[in-house]
């Protein structure tokens, strides 16, 4: 069993001969330090020294993807702001017309060469693509946090105007991808992050008028060319779970571990067998402090627990430069066993 077949086996929950294993996606920062110890030069030789089962493809981020004459991003605002609080130039916006008048991106500066090829080329990984789609976070940076949450309650209207805009262009640009790529994309994988250490960034009920139906939608399209569905969001996001099973979500990264009960007992409890999880081991302490031993056997509990329906990874696939290789190494090596 390679490891796309691997992983296929895995996110349908049918048997498979181990859990799956991957690194995440360090952090830039991080690169040069791992690079430096494993004797690497890329990340895909760092994924392959590692023993990784899974690539994350998106062209998402890609600078061919989007070419805007003007050289403008697809949703890239964050570039400019100093927080998520900081006001958008929705903030002040009390209808749709408004709404639907800014300068949107448009489908025809798209180009998949460049991602196509990426696809082509990754032999026996399972290949996990799709554009991210961070469309809660796209939209929060138009309107600002604060101004977002207040117009959900006077301005619905308006939000929802604003997340048609965005998930519609993602939408499109996705079909004509899948389009493309056809059997070369193994899964959607796309990520918004909907929780706190604590809790929900906003009201179960707020996600389902806004956010769930989209995901349904991105799902749907997704599991129409007979690909698997793979949602990150960082945070506790129990309360939301069962809502995600129902719009067909199969697979759910990064399962923050310390936040409110997204614990491996927790959510095997309540989820075993529904769900296929990605992720697990804790990198707000045992990835940074922990010694080799601690981390080999806290994957072993996890893989316990959460398996067969588990990949292994970081609870935050950026791995920081806190997290010292010889910590990364105990953690791939338990995953592999």
């Amino acid at each position: 069993m390679n490891s796309r077949e691997r992983i296929r086996s895995i996110i349908a929950r049918t048997p498979a001969d181990r859990c799956g294993f991957w690194l995440g996606n360090p952090h830039e920062s991080t690169l040069p330090i791992y690079h430096a110890y494993f004797g690497t030069t890329s990340l895909e030789e760092l994924h392959q020294k590692l023993g990784s089962d899974f690539r994350w493809l998106t062209p998402q981020y890609l600078e061919t993807t989007y070419s805007h004459p003007e050289k403008k991003g697809l949703f890239d605002l964050w570039k400019f702001k100093v927080s998520l609080g900081d006001a958008g130039p929705f903030s002040e916006y009390e209808s749709v017309d408004q709404v639907n008048s800014y300068d949107w991106p448009k489908l025809a500066y798209l180009d998949f060469t460049e991602q196509i090829e990426i696809l082509r080329s990754t032999a026996e990984y399972y290949r996990a693509s799709g554009f991210w789609m961070p469309f809660f976070h796209d939209v929060m940076d138009l309107f600002g946090m604060e101004s977002l949450m207040m117009k959900m309650y006077t301005h619905p209207d308006v939000v929802h105007a604003a997340f048609n805009q965005v998930c519609g262009f993602y939408y499109e640009a996705n079909e004509r991808l899948y389009n493309q790529a056809g059997a070369m994309i193994d899964g959607l994988f796309f990520g918004n992050d909907f929780g706190t250490q604590r809790d929900l960034l906003l009201s179960p009920e707020q996600f389902n008028e806004f956010i769930l139906p989209w995901i349904k939608k991105f799902s749907d399209q997704a599991h129409r060319h007979g690909y698997q569905v793979l949602l990150h969001s960082c945070g506790s996001i129990h309360r939301i779970i069962d809502s995600l099973i129902g719009a067909g979500i199969d697979c759910l990264h990064p399962l923050q571990a310390l936040a409110f009960e997204m614990d491996a007992e927790t959510i095997a409890k309540d989820y075993g067998g529904r769900l296929t999880f990605l992720g697990g081991i804790d990198t707000q302490q045992l990835l940074v402090n922990g010694t080799a031993q601690e981390i080999k056997n806290e994957v072993r509990r996890i893989k316990k627990i959460l398996g067969p329906n588990l990949i292994v990874s970081p609870s935050h696939e950026a791995l920081l430069p806190n997290v010292p290789p010889q910590n990364v190494v105990a953690m791939a090596e338990a995953a592999l066993e």
